[in-house]
Order: structure tokens, then sequence, then C-alpha cells
């Protein structure tokens, strides 16, 4: 007699959105997945990935048992032979070794759950090992350096006020594709329509006429990698014109006055050199902003991964705040979560480590190093070499900078670590492949930007159980992580009362293995009670969420954690920036009339970072590859039809790929979407697709990546581009500095 079918309500969590879903189900397999027309944020609104995502967690390459590589092959091996072979190896490394000598690599997937990154740092924690990387320096490291110095502490995270926002500026984000990062928002279409609706005035700056610019209307181009030219003459004009609120800048800032004179020599006419925008529509936009009864600046990943992104952010938030607009409705608000969790991070050290880098001398940026000197952390000799490497939810071979050298940094570590649900490019070099659970497998909470910082367009609060359980042997990451610590002789936080303690709530939860399984459901329920929350079983009665209170403004008097709690508009670290940016400025003027291509991104809705490329329907059709999308005229000046081949290069490295025309581009820009370049995974569906790792092409090393942030350059950069000759096959995993591969 087959299972009857079943209906459970959960929500998504491949993304901030975090979509209310409804799940139909026929005993422990997912047989549909549809929005939940009833959740109290969404409403209704899933992406493709997310109501596809079954399909793709259910792939035959899913990984399932633990994995050894024993020479060229890979083998079984059981839980027990993994956890105490990683764990001899870890002694042996901290035995011989200084303990940083162990790395970690947290990537993004980690952090859309709670209890995943918890484990993973508790883990590093007792090891002792302050060597963290994070995906963050690819795409947001910048906003968490600012964060820190204006207001204290890097989650405060102000965001636009989107119900009532009466102008607002969109300056390098895609959110009709990509969401609206650092903020929960369903539905973004629906929410810029709503906008046009009730007469806000849209701005979406951007070289390229996106998706989002196409239903904002307002669209302003310009050119790549600007962006803080345009900001600096952007807080020129506001001054210009007494677009400031003296008694905001009085009251609740400081350094005011030195702000004053950063911004004296960069008007709208000198910044329209670089930028392409021009004196008159930058007055535009400043005009509707310092008019409007609420406005915000918002910016994402088209300016944090360009060159001066975290400059350019910074002078952002000085706008937002002397205009009046920050903590303001209609403007940009910074929520509080279940805690307050500034308030509770400075106080106990969370997050705001000072520590220093071995290359670089890079300051730590939420606890993590620049995955910009991971390679040459591997390999260069010396005190606290990395020996050994985590890789937790992550694929830092497709997505970090300079990504050839990147592998043969790999190839020498004495141990690689992934834990993952794939076995992707990253785990193809590695020693042991873990299996992890997927979202569907276990239980959670929203993840730590709604639940503890309130990012949320609509505050809500729900709980989700398990929807299937896991096939194999397939294990949740705080389970892995307790035991490893156990099996290495370390206590997860350093703290033997912690692994005291965990061990012995999982003590009765062996659910027949010979080790203990971390109890999922009690640890988020005892969260909960320590925010003085619902219980976890309670929350669950309410399937469709639980609304919370409103957005408070009550951040510039109650809620900034500096040491003046005011905010600090001209941090010392970041003023001593300037003349990389005057250097910028001259490079810019010097390269304007050589007519030379630059590269950014592209992301298409049925693409998440480099993992969704291994489901068919994905990646059917004309989507076996990603294309360099180039202007018309600028094909036809190359003498280029579409699918021609070229080869993209830049100092650091070449690809080879086919061209398609877009003419929504800006003439000498091209964009090539990321996340491509399977061909050496285990993925049987991604490594037939034939398209290119464009990371391969940006620099890495601490001459390279942004000095406060630790950012690469993943956008806005030159790039050579010529016509493809000869046949020649290479990939990008061959050893050498060139990716070119022969498309059909």
């Amino acid at each position: 007699m087959e299972p009857k079918l079943e209906k459970q309500h959960t929500f998504c969590r491949i993304c901030e959105s975090l979509c209310g879903l409804e799940v139909e189900k026929q005993g422990n397999k997912i047989i549909s997945i549809k929005p939940d027309k009833d959740h109290v944020a969404t409403a209704g609104f899933a992406c493709p990935k997310g109501l596809k995502q079954h399909h793709i967690f259910s792939s035959p390459d899913r990984l399932k048992y633990p994995m050894k590589r024993v020479g060229e092959k890979w083998e079984r091996i059981s839980w027990e032979q993994a956890f105490s072979e990683i764990g001899k190896k870890v002694k042996q490394l901290r035995s011989d070794f200084d303990p940083n000598s162990i790395a970690m690599y947290v990537g993004t997937a980690a952090g859309f759950g709670v209890l995943h990154p918890m484990f993973a740092q508790g883990f590093m924690e007792g090891i002792g090992s302050k060597s963290l990387y994070a995906s963050a320096t690819q795409d947001c490291s910048n906003k968490f350096a600012v964060a820190n110095e204006m207001y204290g502490f890097p989650f405060t995270q102000p965001f636009p006020d989107l119900p009532n926002v009466n102008c607002l500026i969109i300056v390098g984000a895609n959110p009709i594709v990509s969401k609206w990062s650092f903020l929960q928002v369903p539905n973004p279409s629906k929410h810029l329509k709503d906008m046009k609706a009730r007469g806000a005035k849209l701005y979406v700056v951007d070289p390229r006429y996106t998706e989002t610019a196409k239903i904002a209307g307002g669209h302003v181009a310009i050119n790549p990698g600007t962006d803080i030219f345009f900001y600096l003459s952007f807080l020129n004009e506001l001054i210009r014109i007494n677009g400031i609120d003296n008694s905001v800048i009085d009251k609740h800032t400081e350094g005011f006055e030195e702000l004053l004179e950063i911004q004296k020599e960069w008007t709208p006419e000198k910044t329209a050199e670089v930028t392409g925008i021009s004196p008159d529509v930058l007055k535009e936009m400043v005009k509707a902003y310092a008019e409007a009864d609420g406005a915000a600046l918002y910016c994402s990943t088209g300016v944090n991964m360009g060159y001066n992104g975290t400059m350019a952010f910074w002078i952002q938030e000085c706008i937002n705040a002397i205009s009046g607009n920050l903590d303001k409705k209609g403007g940009a608000l910074v929520s509080k979560g279940l805690i307050d969790f500034a308030k509770f991070g400075k106080k106990n050290g969370l997050l705001v480590r000072s520590d220093r880098s071995r290359i670089g001398d890079f300051q730590s940026v939420n606890d993590a190093f620049p995955g910009g000197v991971l390679a040459d952390e591997i390999l260069t000799p010396g005190d606290k070499q990395v020996k050994a490497l985590f890789v937790t939810g992550g694929n830092p071979l497709i997505t970090m900078a300079n990504s050839n050298k990147l592998r043969k940094a790999f190839q020498k570590l004495e141990l690689l670590v992934s834990l993952d649900i794939f076995p992707n490019e990253t785990a193809s070099v590695g020693h042991y492949m873990l299996p992890c659970t997927t979202p569907m497998e276990r239980p959670d909470l929203p993840f730590v930007f709604p639940l503890m910082l309130g990012l949320q367009t609509k505050p809500y609060l729900q709980a989700t159980k398990a929807v299937v359980k896991p096939e194999h042997e397939q294990l949740d990451e705080a389970t892995i992580y307790m035991n490893l610590a156990k099996h290495a002789g370390v206590n997860m936080h350093g703290s033997k009362a912690g692994q005291l303690f965990y061990e012995t709530i999982s003590r009765f939860n062996k659910k027949g293995k010979s080790f203990n399984q971390f109890p999922q459901e009690f640890m988020l329920n005892l969260l909960l009670r320590i925010m003085r929350q619902k219980s976890f079983k309670s929350l669950l009665k309410d399937m469709h969420g639980l609304q919370r209170q409103a957005h408070k403004d009550d951040f510039l008097e109650k809620r900034i954690v500096t040491d003046s709690k005011k905010v600090r508009l001209a941090p010392e670290i970041l003023v001593e920036q300037l003349p990389r940016v005057e250097a910028h400025f001259t490079q810019e003027l010097e390269n304007k009339n050589k007519k030379r291509f630059k590269l950014i991104s592209k992301r298409a809705v049925t693409t998440h970072n480099s993992w969704t490329h291994n489901y068919e329907d994905f990646v059917d059709g004309g989507n076996y590859t990603n294309f360099l999308y180039m202007h018309p005229e600028d094909a036809f000046e190359l003498n280029l039809q579409e699918k021609d081949l070229v080869d993209v290069a830049t100092e650091t490295g070449a690809v080879r790929v086919p061209v398609r025309f877009l003419k929504e581009l800006q003439r000498k820009v091209v964009a090539l979407p990321h996340g491509w370049g399977h061909q050496s995974s285990g993925l049987n569906v991604a490594k037939k697709t034939k398209g290119v790792n464009v990371n391969i092409l940006a620099a890495d090393g601490p001459e390279k990546i942004d000095p406060v942030s630790g950012m690469a350059n993943l956008t806005g950069f030159y790039v050579n581009i010529t016509a493809a000759s000869g046949d020649q096959v290479e990939h990008s995993w061959s050893g050498l500095e060139r990716d070119v591969l022969k498309v059909d």
C-alpha cells in the first residue's frame, strides 16, 4: 500500500528571501513544492530555484556516504573511520605546527541555517585557530567593515524602508533576478510596482539596462567600477544644495567637518569624466533625494565587488545619515531582531576580533581573513602556514579570485575536507568528502539576519521541522563538528563544559549509530527560550509564520554601539584610503580614451552561485554555457557573430567563451556570468556543460585586494578581448593559466 500524500509547510533556505513553501510529499519523497499563499510575509511568492530544489537535491550525484581519496579514486568509508582519521590528522597537525595551520572556509550555504555556522565556528575555536575564511570576502565584506567603523558593529546594516520610501536609488543591484541582498524582500517586482504606483521616484544606477531598471524606470548608466566617484559627487551636490539635516548631524554623528573637506573637490562636473553620468542627471537625482519625505540609497554586489567598493559604501552610508534619512520612516532603517544583537556582540566580543593575517597584515572582518590571500597562506612557508583546510558549505575553486592558483595551493594541503551535499570542484582535489543534509532534511529557524537583526521588510518568525529524512548516511553539520572535535581531542568553542553539554544532550540520540547525533530541535528550542520566545514546538503551530512587531526608529537614540554612541562619519581607517581613490580616478582618466573593455557579472533567475547547474531543466537548450554578453556594435567592430568564440584575458588568466549580443549593455562593457566551470566536478549534468570560470580572470594576493575589507575585485575590471584562433582544447583544471573550452 502506497503512503498517503501529505502537506507540510516550511520555508526556503537557499537565499535571503526565505519564501514560505507548501510541500507535498508521499512517504519520504517530495512530490511537489508550491508557494505558501497564506504566508504572513511572502504571500504566495517563490522563485524557480526554490520550487525546483527537491529535483536538485534528489540528484543521483548527491553525496550519500563519507568518501576518502585513495590514490586517484574515491572510496566509501564509515563515519567512524572518517571521524577517527580526520581527528587523528588534526591532532598531529596541532602537535607539529601552530593551531592556525588548520584553516576553514565558510561558504554561503552555511550562512542560511542557524546551527551550521555556530558549530563550524565552535570547532575552530576548539582547535584554537583563527584561520577562518568566508565567502563574504567575495561579495559583501565591505559592508561589514564599514558598519563596524561607522556604527561599532559589523552586522549593523541599514536597509531601505521599501513600503514607505518616496525616493529610492538602487546602485549596482538587480533584485528582480538576484533578490535584495541583506534584506528579506519577497516578490521584488511587486514592491517596485507598488512604489511607482504611489508616486515614489526610482533610479537604477547600473552599467546595464537591467530587469530591475525595466520595471523601476529611471535607469542611469554608469561606467563599471566608478561607483565611488558617483557617491562622492552625490555627496558634494547634496551639501551644495543644503540637503542635510543639521539637527541629526549635531546630535547623532561625529566627523562631519572632516567629511566636508573630503567632498569639496568631487563635483558632478569632475566625476562625469569617468562615471559617464552627466552633471544634470546627477543633480536631478540629488534634488529628488533631498526633497523626498523619506529617501534611501541602496547598493549591492555590483558596488561591493568593484574597485573601492568599501569606500563607495562608506560614502553611501554618510549620505543616508547626514540627509536625515537614517533611522527614519521611508528612509534607511536599522531594525532589531529577537535580541539587540549589536549590544550582545559588542559585550561578548562576537564578530569584532582584531586579528591580523600572516600574509598582507589584513585585519579580520567578522572574525574572518580575506579569501584573496588564502592561496598565499598555503603556499608561503613559515610560522602558521596553512596545512589543512575544512571547506563547509562552499566551493572556493569556483567562487574565489585567481582560481587556477588556488587549485595549485589546495593540492599542496596535507588535509582538505569538504562538507557539502555534492562532490563539487573543490572536493575533487580534497582528501575527504563528508555528506551533509539539505535544508529539506533538517529543522530550522530563519538565519541570523532575520533572526538576530530583523532584516525583513515585514518582521516575522517561523520554525520548520525537517520535511523528509536523509535517505542514506548524510548528517547535519552540528553532529559532524561535535564528533570531529571529540576525535581531535578538542572542545567545541574551546570549552570543556560546552563539549560535555553537547555530548550529554546527544547521548540518547544515536539512532543506531556508534556515535552521538546532535538533537537539533532541542538546541533550536533552547535558543528560542534564551531569547524569551515561544517554544519551537509552539512556533511550529504558526505554520505560515508568526508576525512580529513592526520596525522601530530608535537606532540613533538607543542602539549605536560606538564608544561615543554616535555615527562615525570619518573613521580614520577609511580616510587613510583617500589617496587610493585619487589614484584610481587618475587611472580611469588615463584609460578613458583607450577604449578598453570592462567586464561585469550577470545572473540568471535559474542560477544560484555555483550549484544549480546540475539540474537538466536549468541548463537545457541554449543554457549549456555562460556567454560573454556584448553590445552588438562592439561585436561588429571586432567582426564577431553570435556564438563566435573569443578569448577574454587579464594579467591573471584567460578564458575562451562564446559571444552573445545584448543591446542593454553600454558600449565597451561586457558581462560574463559567474558560477560556471564544472568540468572537474562529480556532477554528471553540470560537468557536461561548457561554461568557464570567470574568476580565473580576477587577481588575488595582498597587493590586489581591498586594504580595508580584504575583498577581491571581481567586477568592473579591464579585460582584453580577441577572436579565438586554433582548435586548442584546454580547461581550467589543467594546471595552466588558461581556460579555453571548445563550444560545439
